[in-house]
């Protein structure tokens, strides 16, 4: 099959829709179909398209039912579309309609859509191969914890930050955080964070392979 994978976001975003739609194609890839990434449908030839966010989708979704209504139509939504767009977006709600089948990342998001949208959705995890050990060992004087993610108030990231204060002196636990500064207030109580010198460490975006 010819696949089309919409994502809104551009690769140098380094942002989760793109990372999201890149495993898409190589999975796709991997079961033999021809896969075109892209962040807005032209109206080229395809036998199925998959989109990524109801809302900044919505006009390759559109175009798309309106060139091809018989061909398969998924809408995946991935964060700020199914907990907050398809509630008061008019292009994100007519999204939802179009899908023959909707996308949640994990359970819980079915609750947010109502019966007649639930149906047709299905849950697909988001998964990561194993890292290969390369020899290495575990750390023996930390116990060190990564946490990947922009700062954006969506992610609520610096809960991890305040929860690192409330760990016992005698915590071995030492976390690095990685990802961009997509807001300036959050940036700013990152590095004040980072200034308290604790066992909670911002180190900025970074590119996927180094992460």
């Amino acid at each position: 099959m010819d696949v089309t994978v919409v994502t809104p976001e551009l690769p140098e975003a380094r942002a989760g829709n793109w990372i999201t739609a890149a495993r898409y194609r190589r999975i796709l890839e991997g079961l033999g179909h021809r896969v075109r990434l892209t962040t807005a449908y032209d109206g080229a030839a395809s036998d199925a398209l998959i989109a990524l966010h109801a809302r900044r989708s919505h006009p390759s979704i559109r175009r798309f039912a309106d060139e091809r209504p018989n061909a398969p139509l998924i809408v995946v939504l991935t964060g700020t579309d199914l907990y907050r767009d398809i509630r008061t977006d008019r292009d994100a709600q007519a999204s939802l309609d179009l899908a023959q089948r909707l996308v949640v990342l994990q359970r819980m998001g079915l609750g947010e859509l109502g019966e007649e949208h639930r149906a047709k959705a299905r849950v697909i995890y988001q998964s990561v191969s194993a890292c290969r050990a390369n020899g290495a060992h575990p750390p023996s004087t930390y116990f060190r914890v990564a946490v990947v993610g922009h700062l954006r108030p969506e992610k609520d990231p610096m809960r991890v930050a305040l929860a690192a204060r409330r760990l016992p002196p005698r915590s071995r636990i030492r976390i690095t955080h990685v990802g961009g500064v997509l807001d300036p207030e959050l940036g700013r109580q990152a590095q004040e964070e980072n200034a308290r010198g604790g066992r909670y460490r911002w180190v900025g975006g970074v590119p996927h392979w180094r992460v």
